[in-house]
């Protein structure tokens, strides 16, 4: 299964805001909020690289307030 790790930049005093947006998303299996570079850090599951790449550039990314992505993909989970 297509897992991905999307570190999420938006302002500060939209975070819970676009937190709680995100845990609406389908594939979102977890987010939280962090301190550091990245305000949010998001685990995304999908079915396919085609429906994990909709899941982050359709629906995560056009999140109102998300200024930045930036996606891991795993490569092998155990």
């Amino acid at each position: 299964m297509p897992t991905a790790f999307v570190l999420i930049n938006t302002e500060p005093a939209w975070m819970d805001h676009v937190l709680k947006k995100i845990m609406t998303v389908e594939g979102v299996k977890e987010a939280v909020t962090v301190y550091g570079i990245y305000d949010i850090v998001a685990k995304v599951e999908a079915d396919s690289m085609h429906k994990l790449k909709t899941i982050i550039n359709d629906h995560i990314r056009k999140i109102h307030k998300v200024k930045a992505t930036a996606t891991m993909v795993v490569l092998k989970a155990e």
